[in-house]
């Protein structure tokens, strides 16, 4: 089994383990190294096929995400619907308030006004979703000024149906639980694939010396903490330490502060560290943006210095 294993996130389900690791293990690498810990970040990367090397490998499980007109799942269309509506407005929430650049943080709240539902031209009351005025943003368009939509729906489509059907949540599980053995040292799971690797630490039964989130939905009084497993949320106990790192302008990511989402400490387990990171990118909810930052280097290099 693999000493690092890498979850993914939303809107992968056409790439493959292969290309994902080929653009993660670099990222990781570089900010290992900048981190102070040159060694381990040659042993990740450039000696990664040698007998020094650390084995780092993603649990791709994109494909079970896919639609297929034959499955006959049995889904509540009802209640994904308002899931869905819901985290969309915790997203344009966030927008609003902690945005880095205040005519997006105005533009959100134009869109939460709309959507609030005040009359329109015709004195008629106009309700949106919160998907129109998402894909209003520019954060959400950075594939280009016509991909926002299509990146709002996708999004918020997978992770509502992980959060809400139980046969596309036992499959995940399923798939990347089978790559965490007794050899992992570390589990790094982004966007939808930090709740999978947090959701996964519950199931172990034995001390995994190191759990990375970045960009996690999942947090203090958001929709996604209510309909994570187990319930109530609690720190994973065979967890040693938990990092959970979120930028101010990645929408999707929850306040990242452990400390509010589990104020009473429990025995015996977790040292929790959350924040937000020090400087903002372009796209700051991609996975390669976060793996670079000194904050996860020095975690994962503490984890295999010597």
């Amino acid at each position: 089994m693999a000493a690092i294993v890498l979850v993914h996130g939303i809107a992968q389900e056409y790439r493959s383990a292969h290309t994902l690791e080929e653009e993660w293990v670099p990222r990781l690498a570089r900010g290992v190294k900048a981190a102070g810990f040159p060694e381990v970040a040659d042993r990740l990367w450039k000696y990664r096929h040698t007998r020094r090397g650390i084995d780092a490998r993603m649990a791709f499980y994109g494909d079970l995400l896919r639609r297929h007109p034959s499955q006959s799942e049995m889904i509540d269309e009802d209640i994904q619907h308002e899931v869905t509506a819901r985290i969309g407005r915790e997203w344009l929430d966030r927008a609003a308030v902690r945005g880095s650049v205040p005519p997006e943080r105005q533009r959100a709240a134009r869109e939460i006004a709309r959507l609030e539902g005040g009359p329109g031209e015709t004195g008629r009351t106009v309700v949106l979703s919160p998907t129109c005025g998402l894909a209003g943003l520019r954060w959400f368009a950075a594939d280009g000024p016509g991909s926002a939509g299509g990146f709002v729906n996708k999004a918020l489509t997978q992770l509502t149906r992980y959060l809400t059907d139980d046969q596309t949540r036992n499959r995940v599980l399923d798939r990347v639980g089978a790559e965490i053995g007794f050899d992992t040292k570390v589990v790094i799971g982004h966007s939808l694939g930090a709740v999978v690797a947090y959701e996964l630490a519950h199931r172990l039964r034995r001390p995994l010396p190191l759990l990375i989130t970045l960009g996690s939905p999942l947090g203090p009084d958001t929709v996604v903490d209510s309909w994570v497993r187990p319930q109530p949320a609690q720190p994973p106990a065979f967890v040693e330490n938990w990092v959970n790192l979120a930028d101010r302008d990645d929408l999707v990511a929850a306040d990242p502060t452990l400390a509010r989402m589990f104020p009473v400490p429990t025995e015996g387990g977790p040292v929790l560290r959350g924040g937000y990171t020090g400087e903002h990118g372009a796209e700051p909810h991609k996975a390669c943006f976060y793996l670079q930052r000194r904050e996860i280097g020095r975690s994962v290099g503490l984890a295999f210095g010597v």
